[in-house]
């Protein structure tokens, strides 16, 4: 069973499913469903569409560069069949799929770090302007009282601690 990519989403293409476009020129377009064929006619750059492998590749929104792809590459040179060979690649692909996950999975995990240390930093941001609503007012009251009867040095001690 061979397994054809989509040009435009580059998403498996199964026997009998898909559109084949064939130019005069001689080159062979297959596309997984009419979605992509009808983008490939109104001359859509995959590259520029959200929901294509193309896009989420060149954004860095998915893992690209990783050795576990190289068992996935077409050969067009046939293997002599040899049953050690044969039984050492199968457990090697069980291997590498367990290997790509994990690979995946941290991948994911770093470029949410950046999302999660932003939205940390605007949480803050909210609750030191929005604080009022948070502390009582007799908390808010007793604060601003101990403020005033600290002396000028007090004050200026206060705040060098808070810088360090």
């Amino acid at each position: 069973m061979r397994l054809e990519t989509c040009w435009f989403c580059s998403s498996n293409i199964y026997p009998g499913r898909g559109v084949v476009f064939a130019r005069n020129d001689g080159t062979v377009f297959r596309f997984c469903r009419s979605k992509c064929h009808n983008n490939f006619k109104m001359k859509r750059n995959p590259r520029k569409v959200k929901w294509t492998k193309a896009y989420r590749a060149a954004k860095g929104k998915d893992l690209t560069n990783d050795t576990t792809f190289e068992l996935e590459r077409k050969r067009n040179r046939p293997e002599r069949y040899n049953r050690d060979v044969m039984q050492k690649t199968l457990k090697a692909m069980e291997r590498i799929t367990d290997i790509r996950n994990q690979r995946e999975s941290r991948f994911i995990a770093n470029r949410l770090k950046e999302r999660k240390r932003q939205e940390r930093k605007l949480a803050r941001k909210q609750l030191d302007q929005e604080i009022h609503l948070v502390q009582s007012p007799a908390a808010a009251i007793a604060s601003t009282s101990k403020e005033k009867l600290k002396t000028p040095v007090e004050k200026v001690r206060g705040r060098q601690k808070m810088q360090e």
